[in-house]
């Protein structure tokens, strides 16, 4: 009979094993990078503009004055000079735009979808996916008071939008992109015209 007589001791493998079970216990949790996805992007767009309807991806370049324009308007800074958004398209005409907003809340992405009427005001705000912890989440009766906002200064925090206890970075990350989008929409009807 063989029997291994190395150095390995009862205490240090006790250690070892509490180790792994520590370890093991840690890979069952969630990743804290994986974003929690409530809704894909087809899907959204599905919902907002449902069939018979029609989605045309439409794509905005912008020249540096009208950046610089988009940005003194929204007093928000652009990610980008390319904006990418969609018209929804039915038996009557335009039934709305689309705009998808990926931005930090606090370490961590969050990915929004801001429809836009026609006249140029929020119709509704949806959260595709939130990466932050569950308790800086918004909840949908928060977001219903972006509905018939335009841009003006009571589309801001502790104006017209009121503050999110416990979570009042999610509030200015939205409100923000709110902002955002609502500027680049102005400039997309003056390129329609």
């Amino acid at each position: 009979m063989w029997v291994w007589a190395g150095s390995f001791s009862a205490g240090r493998c006790r250690r070892s094993l509490k180790l792994l079970t520590g370890v093991l216990c840690l890979a069952a949790l969630p990743h804290p990078l994986a974003a929690r996805v409530f809704m894909k992007q087809e899907e959204a767009l599905s919902r907002a503009f449902p069939p018979p309807a029609r989605v045309e991806r439409k794509t905005l370049f912008l020249d540096q004055g009208r950046a610089a324009k988009i940005e003194r308007e929204s007093r928000e800074r652009l990610p980008g000079r390319i904006v990418t958004y969609y018209v929804g398209i039915g038996k009557e005409g335009t039934l709305g735009y689309a705009y998808f907003d990926s931005h930090r809340v606090r370490t961590l992405p969050e990915t929004i979808m801001v429809l836009v009427t026609p006249k140029g005001t929020v119709s509704r705000v949806s959260i595709l996916s939130f990466s932050e912890p569950e308790d800086y989440l918004p909840r949908e009766a928060w977001l219903d008071q972006f509905a018939g906002r335009g841009l003006d200064s009571d589309l801001a925090m502790r104006r017209g939008i009121h503050n999110l206890t416990g979570a009042s970075l999610s509030a200015v990350a939205i409100t923000s992109a709110c902002r955002r989008i609502l500027a680049i929409h102005r400039v997309v009807r003056e390129e329609e015209r």
